[in-house]
């Protein structure tokens, strides 16, 4: 008995946690809440393959005839929880700009087959860049835009195609063992996390032109993750204060979320930077 309780208790916070874990990074919705069809938009329903053979389900909406940034594309890597179709103010916002989108879920989100992992997520935003290469867009017309988890995705993109147009980091924390740490105190996240997202320590390698959008009314992951990745950062930057909590965006400050990224479009030297 005292054998089986030696090995017993810590086996079971060790599951405990690796659950606890799991349930709180990843929160997938499967079912698509609205399609571009109701709201009147020309779409193309993607499906593609990654690397390691996982059927991926994604949205390509075009920029509307005529846009001034109808070369470029946007490639949204959305947060954790439900899909693609609960981010469609996002996408109109983009599309107003005049830039292609390209939203694609996660292994294990919306019609997307397989399990979540960070290794398969970073996979998955791999297999949806060679989708947008595929069909016409080369990396230097590519902007990587992350939301929150999506951010640390999205930088692991950039980190690895340095050609990238761009990195958009909205919302972002700097690492999830450091967010978990703050959101859970009092216990060991720092020695048992296996899921990191490490976005700041990448931020220093990372050599395409980044935008960080970030509110001070953020309650889920605080203003100074913002400001931590900014100071990271090396390259050309820009921090632009949006408003709202954290699930907010960008209804509650679109001018500002529009504007920011239209500025930054044109930012591409380091000298450029703006605090």
């Amino acid at each position: 008995m005292g054998w089986f309780l030696l090995l017993g208790i810590p086996l079971a916070l060790w599951l405990f946690f690796r659950w606890f874990e799991r349930v709180n990074v990843y929160q997938p919705s499967r079912s698509w809440a609205v399609t571009p069809d109701a709201l009147g938009w020309r779409w193309q329903d993607v499906r593609f393959q990654t690397a390691d053979g996982v059927e991926l389900s994604g949205w390509f909406l075009p920029a509307p005839d005529g846009a001034r940034h109808a070369n470029l594309a946007v490639l949204v890597s959305h947060g954790n929880g439900g899909n693609i179709s609960h981010r469609v103010s996002l996408y109109e916002l983009l599309l107003d700009l005049g830039l292609n989108v390209f939203a694609y879920d996660y292994r294990g989100y919306g019609q997307s087959r397989g399990r979540p992992t960070e290794q398969g997520t970073y996979r998955d935003a791999e297999a949806a860049l060679e989708w947008l290469q595929r069909h016409g867009f080369a990396k230097s017309q590519i902007l990587a835009h992350g939301e929150s988890l999506g951010g640390g995705i999205a930088a692991e993109l950039a980190l690895r195609h340095p050609d990238l147009r761009g990195l958009i980091l909205r919302s972002t924390f700097t690492s999830l063992p450091d967010l978990g740490k703050e959101l859970f105190p009092i216990l060991p996240v720092g020695l048992v996390a296996t899921i990191h997202y490490d976005t700041r320590s990448k931020l220093p390698a990372i050599r395409v032109p980044v935008l960080i959008l970030h509110s001070r009314d953020d309650t889920l992951i605080p203003f100074h993750h913002a400001e931590a990745n900014f100071a990271a950062s090396t390259g050309a930057k820009r921090l632009a204060e949006i408003r709202g909590d954290h699930n907010d965006q960008p209804d509650a400050s679109p001018a500002l979320y529009a504007d920011a990224i239209r500025d930054w479009l044109n930012l591409r030297r380091p000298q450029d930077s703006v605090p």
